[in-house]
């Protein structure tokens, strides 16, 4: 069978959640290979302040302490130079940006960005990251929907670059041609998230099946073509970011006349696995440690000179099915694939 080993995988776009349910999923992130994980804050009430990404880190090291945490704090107007820099003296990696009611929990998004360019300026003084959800709100009278919101949303990447070209800014997870293309064009200082299930999915998987719905949507099949080139590519600045989403499986499950399926994909607890046999699938499975590890840790900063560092080691293997759904203190999560067969798994890690 076919080896291969990983050098401290890091998935830097991960939702924890919060309560019974971040109790349940938090162990997942190391059951799906990873060592660090760089965690949303678009909880209920969004974390905000820097006491609050602390609290919450310190929740998720008392459920699972092998993990690295990677905190952010939930762009607002709240959000102050000063706090910016009291976060970044606290650790604090980054700032999320979410547009208004465009995905779970991003009611209180923003709508747009100028006030926030003070907030902008501290960050790049210190050198905290901007992490951009690059889609705008669906707008019939412009005809903005959720195949084109990301497209729509590109022209601020390029003008929050040009306004601040010291600033660090990750666009999370591409769904595009076209915005791979902008990011390419941006100089050292952008790059660019990726996840498993966008490898996978086009706009047919996700039509009419809810466990396959997440925001933004996966796109057409030219689209998933150049999110796997650029990986082929291993441009440095494209890495891993699997916006693992858990719900409750019967909000991923039900809709109502008034009431939608909730919008995310559950890949953590096969995050590695998957990976290796979607990367294979193309023809780019020498490119898994740079896309799972080496680019995203050094944007970041979190080098692999580092103690705890370690080997996984996955092999390839004939017959094993991704679990129906994971259960525990009275919550269910489904995860992506389940059911289906997957040909790689984790066999040591060292």
């Amino acid at each position: 069978m076919a080896q291969i080993s990983v050098s401290s995988p890091a998935d830097f776009h991960v939702h924890l959640r919060q309560g019974k349910l971040a109790a349940l999923v938090t162990p997942h992130v190391r059951k799906g290979g990873f060592s660090l994980a760089y965690i949303m804050p678009n909880l209920k009430p969004p974390v905000t302040t820097t006491a609050q990404a602390l609290a919450y880190k310190a929740e998720l090291e008392a459920i699972d302490p092998t993990v690295e945490y990677m905190m952010t704090l939930y762009l607002s107007p709240d959000l102050t130079p000063d706090e910016i820099v009291k976060a970044k003296e606290a650790g604090i990696a980054g700032v999320k940006s979410y547009p208004r009611g465009v995905t779970t929990n991003s009611d209180g998004g923003i709508e747009s960005y100028e006030m926030y360019y003070p907030v902008f300026e501290a960050m790049q003084r210190v050198d905290m990251v901007l992490n951009l959800h690059g889609e705008v709100p669906s707008d019939s009278t412009t005809n903005t929907h959720v195949l084109n919101a990301e497209e729509r949303f590109l022209p601020h990447l390029l003008s929050l670059h040009k306004a601040f070209p010291r600033l660090r800014i990750v666009l999370e997870h591409a769904t595009t041609r076209a915005a791979v293309s902008a990011v390419k064009a941006c100089g050292p200082t952008v790059a660019c998230t990726i996840t498993a299930h966008h490898l996978a999915l086009t706009v047919d998987d996700w039509a009419g099946q809810s466990f396959n719905f997440c925001k933004p949507v996966a796109k057409y099949p030219d689209d998933r073509a150049a999110l796997r080139e650029v990986i082929k590519e291993a441009h440095p600045r494209f890495f891993l970011g699997s916006d693992s989403a858990p719900h409750p499986a019967q909000s991923k499950s039900t809709s109502t006349p008034a009431q939608g399926c909730a919008a995310g994909i559950y890949t953590s607890p096969i995050l590695l696995p998957l990976v290796a046999q979607l990367l294979d699938s193309f023809g780019a499975l020498n490119r898994l440690d740079g896309f799972v590890s080496t680019f995203g840790r050094r944007f970041y900063g979190r080098d692999l000179d580092i103690p705890q560092k370690t080997q996984v080691i996955l092999r390839q293997t004939e017959k094993h099915f991704v679990e129906e759904n994971y259960s525990g203190d009275g919550e269910t999560v489904v995860p992506f694939w389940a059911g289906k067969e997957i040909c790689w798994e984790i066999v040591d890690r060292h």
